[in-house]
């Protein structure tokens, strides 16, 4: 369902967190391009999450409203419970409402689990897991209230699936899952919708892939072809009032493909009329179930063919 002239997101108000740069800068100027008035935030930090006192949020602002579209700018921490509720104050404020926050922000603090810090931990849990609950939270009380509204939350495989050197990534990737499900079920009642999107795009967030033997640098050629642009389609239909059916899901896209990735659920069961031992599981559970195991598979094995 579109509006008059053709744009999905006509009256719509979008908060995009993380988007001076990479996804969510694209994601921000197509939805602007779709009809949005997009909050645009950024806090101008680098890969790891430390300040560089640029202002590309700023930036992206400046390029939507060139373009004839209506922005504004943030540059509060979703980490910062106080800074989220200033993103979708500033939407209400300056737009009148909020319609959709996309949960894209995001850092990356790559350890071995073995020589993770606390602080390598805590900090990618607070921008990704707590600032999309703290985003989401300021939201939830206006979608209530209005009767309606749009949850987008970036996920990751590396989370679903699994990956090298990212337990606090996956953790909070897979958190921001669960977190979704929980927000689509507790507030359908109020026609309020959430979905994760894994996207795959060769961003800052990618650029940390190793270069150094001839098969590696073929590889990040064929991923600088997904482009971040490549997630917008799907992020915009799903702010969109035509994705009304659409909640509690988990899609992934990876350059022309848009995935529906699988949700926890059983696989088989074992049952012993008498109940279990130690010894029974050993002897009957565990071989029983051993053909149903998961391998420990990276993303990259699970996808494991060239994008096209």
């Amino acid at each position: 369902m579109t509006h008059a002239n053709g744009k999905a997101l006509d009256g719509k108000v979008v908060l995009v967190t993380g988007a001076g740069g990479g996804i969510g800068r694209a994601l921000a100027i197509a939805m602007a391009a779709s009809g949005a008035r997009v909050v645009v935030n950024d806090i101008g930090a680098s890969l790891t999450g430390d300040a560089t006192g640029l202002n590309p949020g700023q930036q992206v602002v400046e390029e939507i409203r060139a373009a004839g579209g209506e922005a504004v700018h943030n540059g509060d921490s979703v980490a910062d419970a106080a800074g989220a509720q200033r993103m979708v104050d500033l939407a209400v404020e300056t737009f009148g409402r909020i319609d959709c926050v996309v949960n894209n922000a995001g850092i990356l603090r790559d350890r071995i689990f073995h020589k993770m810090s606390l602080d390598d931990f805590d900090s990618v849990l607070k921008v990704h897991l707590y600032g999309a609950f703290h985003t989401s939270k300021a939201a939830a009380l206006h979608f209530k209230e209005q009767g309606g509204g749009s949850f987008v939350h970036m996920t990751s495989t590396s989370g679903l699936i699994g990956n090298f050197g990212q337990a606090n990534y996956a953790a909070a990737k897979l958190g921001v899952m669960a977190l979704s499900k929980s927000i689509a079920l507790d507030m359908q009642k109020f026609n309020v919708r959430s979905n994760c999107i894994a996207p795959f795009a060769w961003s800052r967030m990618t650029s940390s892939i190793p270069t150094e033997t001839p098969e590696e640098r073929a590889r990040v050629e064929r991923l600088k072809q997904m482009t971040p642009d490549k997630i917008a389609p799907l992020a915009i239909h799903l702010a969109s009032d035509a994705a009304a059916g659409v909640s509690g899901q988990v899609f992934a896209v990876r350059n022309n493909e848009i995935f529906l990735m699988s949700q926890s659920r059983p696989l088989r069961s074992v049952h012993r009329s008498e109940g279990w031992t130690v010894e029974s599981v050993a002897s009957h559970a565990i071989p029983s179930l051993r053909a149903s195991f998961f391998p420990l598979d990276r993303s990259g094995d699970v996808f494991c063919w060239d994008p096209v």
